[in-house]
């Protein structure tokens, strides 16, 4: 009836992958737009830092993963660009920051990469 190589299923799950990363990135925008329209000492501040720490904190450790098929350089590049939003992240944390547009604008970057 229904008959798939394991090429195509396994291209469905990477598409699928592609398609959550990019969701949660939208998302991590999405509070960052609301984090840098409210300020600092707003709620949305500390939901926006919260999430977009714990989703890069995520990725790194997929890239950083032995079973990532990504190519070598790619991982690096993307763990880099990873390290410095953590780090930027925890700068409006500690309010020694207001960069929101910087990682919304990397974000954006990223999101569109995962066409």
């Amino acid at each position: 009836m229904y008959q798939f190589s394991y090429a195509d299923v396994q291209e469905d799950g990477v598409a699928e992958a592609r398609e959550r990363e990019r969701e949660a990135i939208n998302h991590s925008i999405s509070l960052l737009k609301a984090a840098k329209a409210n300020g600092l000492e707003s709620r949305e501040a500390v939901e926006a830092v919260y999430f977009c720490s714990r989703l890069w904190v995520r990725f790194v450790e997929d890239l950083a993963s032995p079973d990532n098929q990504l190519a070598e350089e790619l991982r690096a590049n993307l763990i880099s660009i990873g390290i410095w939003i953590i780090k930027e992240s925890e700068s409006i944390r500690k309010r020694q920051s207001d960069n929101f547009q910087g990682i919304i604008d990397i974000s954006v970057i990223i999101r569109d990469g995962l066409k």
